[in-house]
């Protein structure tokens, strides 16, 4: 979930600046500067490992059938937040000074070297960032072997994935498909004791269709 609300975060705050890169009077200031780097990875690269992480995090006790260490998920996610924001927030400034993208290196114009000290901050956030990820790392495949048992719904969806056993077999379910009854967010529901109630589970005498 934590990753889900991060893609949400980077992809808005990445996606506003492409407004201003989409109006030429400001365009011609920044454009082939680092803001375009910053505006660009922000919304295609970061908010899309946000996207992957958020489903390994999510999938993965349907695929192994154990659930990764919740502690080190989070060390994951927050030190991955903070670093992302550190490489790609200031180049949002040094591309608004002028600093050209495609550069190999930047000492050939004085102009910039009063930028030098910000290019070692993102440097110093990019190798924490990526070291972070052997975190991830050290999670995902102990986790494989050593992880805790999980349950076949361990996070109470109401959707049929939730359904099936944790088995690798052809067709998902050993036996018939099973059948649905209801819409797949009847969560809270008036009548019922538990907080969701599974698709597969049949209308009871009386019972509504909830639609929002």
């Amino acid at each position: 979930m934590l990753f889900s609300i991060g893609l949400v975060s980077t992809f808005i705050t990445g996606g506003l600046t492409g407004i201003i890169l989409g109006d030429s009077t400001l365009d011609i200031n920044v454009h082939d500067t680092y803001f375009v780097v910053a505006h660009f990875h922000l919304v295609m690269g970061i908010s899309a490992l946000y996207g992957m992480f958020a489903g390994i995090y999510h999938w993965f006790p349907k695929m192994f059938g154990r659930m990764l260490n919740k502690n080190l998920g989070y060390v994951h996610f927050w030190a991955t937040a903070v670093c992302a924001y550190g490489v790609f927030f200031p180049m949002h400034f040094i591309g608004l000074a002028g600093l050209p993208r495609r550069y190999y290196t930047n000492t050939n114009f004085p102009l910039f070297d009063d930028l030098q000290n910000v290019n070692v901050l993102i440097t110093t956030f990019a190798i924490i960032g990526g070291f972070f990820q052997l975190v991830f790392l050290y999670n995902f495949f102990s986790s494989i072997f050593y992880g805790k048992r999980t349950v076949q719904n361990p996070w109470k969806s109401n959707t049929l994935e939730w359904t099936a056993p944790i088995k690798h077999i052809h067709g998902n379910w050993e036996g018939e498909i099973p059948h649905v009854h209801r819409w797949p967010y009847d969560y809270s529901k008036p009548g019922h004791d538990d907080d969701f109630v599974p698709q597969d589970v049949p209308m009871k005498e009386g019972e509504e269709q909830l639609h929002h």
